[in-house]
């Protein structure tokens, strides 16, 4: 994976994803960094974690940053986030969406912005089940 990428949110989410990502393909790339934010924790200092985290798997293609809930503490953070240079922002993050990401690792930034919107939308289905009412 070329681009960075970068999960910020709630407590018990990111990492959990990420376990069962790997866990269906069987690995991800290296340069993959999450944060969960406690509903306590000091912003300021999740700020500077999150910054250090993207120099960190900032390869000169740009970081892709996934946040659980728009206008929560998370998104905030990672809007907060986007001042830097050749950074983007999907907010509602959900399995297939990272999945998809993980997928499509060898897009560019622009490109796996829209796989992350499209396969966080696209897991999202109604199921009329064989069994349901």
């Amino acid at each position: 994976m070329s681009v960075g990428l970068l999960l910020i949110t709630h407590e018990g989410i990111a990492n959990s994803l990420l376990e069962t990502a790997n866990k269906m393909l069987g690995s991800y790339p290296a340069d993959i960094k999450a944060i969960e934010v406690p509903l306590d924790a000091p912003i300021e200092n999740i700020k500077v974690q999150a910054e250090k985290y993207i120099k960190d798997i900032d390869h000169g293609e740009g970081i892709l940053i996934l946040t659980d809930l728009y206008g929560s503490t998370p998104s905030n953070i990672g809007c907060d986030l986007l001042e830097i240079n050749n950074t983007r922002l999907v907010a509602g993050i959900n399995l297939p969406m990272l999945v998809r990401v993980l997928n499509y690792s060898e897009l560019n930034l622009d490109e796996l912005t829209i796989k992350a919107e499209t396969g966080g939308a696209d897991g999202i289905i109604q199921c009329r089940c064989k069994n349901s009412v």
